[in-house]
């Protein structure tokens, strides 16, 4: 088959939409077909163009056998509500003519991954007008999440904009997310169930797997040899609530045993160190690179995973996959009857949660599982066998190979 791939985010980016449609794209180049990738450089979660990229030229290179075609996009330092809407945009208006490009080659599905939404429209107009299949794949409820979170207000501006979403993902052949709640979401929104498919988020559980040994990081971190680790890792915006973490930690100095580590980058990052300013049970560390991944995340003892009270089910972390893998307990913060709660109590079995916001619960649950090893490797060993049960890459994309060849051949999903 010949796959186009349409997004603002892809590899070499370590976290979130771009490191899954990277790993996507490379699997299926790998089992044979053609993959092409329109994207904008790496900026993410920086948000700063990498280095040996420009956010100002076209640029087209070859990445595992795969031609990826960055286009030019303005990336802001600190994005808030008008200047993500303008960056989308910058992105959605340079990707058009190399979208168009394409007409050529005639892909035989067009796929594209929200967010951000601002591309939805050119590629579904693309799709149908070249006789490709059209596939949506929702990573994040942007636009609900955008309200939800306060990054855009108005009542009226919002049913526009929603009534605009539905209309639009109408269009699509297929529409696909990450959990069961998102897909019920997309079921609300008017799209029919029949066009609908459930497409998790996967890891490698060959690349990500319980260490043998201590990880090396304790030793470079000076860390005591009976100290627990409460890991954070990953971007730093404004969908995780991380500012609880602040308040974690100063509840916790009394207990020396309990150390947190916080990895990774993002637009929270410097308000988050400032938060902890004289704190002495808190690093802070960039994000890792790739060939340490499996180390960084055997540093946990505990994984934790704070989540904003509104983005509930509008979201469901990408970064949960890699703490079931490495077999460490998870300690969230979710609502009752979230979906993120089910997995994590019950069918991952593989931590605690408690009420967002509420800095006291958190303290007193890490208290729970510092005095509790047992428990903490009965956690850690559940989430690693869920793991290797449903979210191998291996499996999701086998699947997600079939379906796209269904949708070729006119099988309904």
């Amino acid at each position: 088959m010949k796959l186009l791939f349409y997004g603002i985010n892809f590899a070499p980016e370590l976290t979130g939409v771009g490191k899954y449609t990277g790993e996507m794209a490379r699997w299926l180049a790998n089992a044979g077909h053609e993959v092409r990738v329109i994207t904008a450089p790496p900026y993410y979660p920086d948000w700063k163009v990498s280095s040996g990229y420009s956010g100002r030229q076209y640029r087209t290179e070859t990445w595992h056998g795969i031609q990826v075609m960055r286009t030019p996009v303005w990336v802001p330092h600190r994005p808030g509500g008008l200047k993500r809407l303008l960056h989308l945009a910058s992105f959605a208006l340079s990707s058009l003519p190399v979208l168009w490009a394409q007409w050529r080659w005639k892909p035989d599905v067009v796929w594209v991954v929200e967010p951000p939404l601002m591309c939805a429209p050119a590629a579904v107009a693309f799709a149908s007008l070249r006789g490709a299949e059209s596939w949506l794949h929702i990573q994040d409820y942007e636009v609900d999440a955008a309200f939800d979170l306060g990054l855009i207000k108005g009542n009226t501006l919002r049913r526009w904009v929603q009534r605009a979403e539905r209309w639009l993902m109408r269009r699509f052949d297929r529409v696909s997310t990450i959990s069961g709640r998102m897909v019920d979401r997309a079921l609300g929104k008017g799209v029919e169930a029949e066009r609908i498919v459930h497409f998790p988020n996967w890891v490698d559980i060959h690349g990500i797997a319980p260490l043998a040994t201590r990880s090396a990081y304790r030793a470079e971190l000076g860390l005591a040899p009976d100290a627990m680790v409460a890991l954070y890792s990953g971007n730093m915006g404004n969908k995780q609530g991380l500012e609880i973490l602040a308040d974690v930690a100063r509840l916790l100095q009394d207990d020396p045993r309990i150390q947190l580590v916080i990895g990774g980058n993002g637009t929270g990052r410097d308000a988050l160190q400032a938060l902890c300013a004289g704190l002495t049970n808190v690093r802070f560390l960039d994000l890792q690179p790739l060939e340490r991944l499996n180390d960084w995340l055997g540093l946990a003892d505990v994984h934790l995973l704070p989540q904003r009270a509104d983005a509930a089910d509008l979201v469901m972390p990408s970064k949960l996959t890699g703490m079931l893998a490495s077999g460490r307990a998870v300690l969230a913060t979710a609502q009752p009857g979230t979906e993120l709660c089910r997995v994590v109590e019950q069918d991952a079995a593989c931590g605690l949660v408690v009420p967002p916001e509420n800095p006291t619960a958190m303290a007193d649950a890490l208290r729970t599982l510092a005095a509790d090893p047992a428990l903490r490797a009965e956690l850690g060993a559940n989430g690693r066998r869920y793991a290797e049960a449903e979210l191998s890459q291996r499996a999701i994309l086998r699947r997600f190979e079939s379906q796209l060849r269904d949708l070729v051949q006119g099988v309904p999903a």
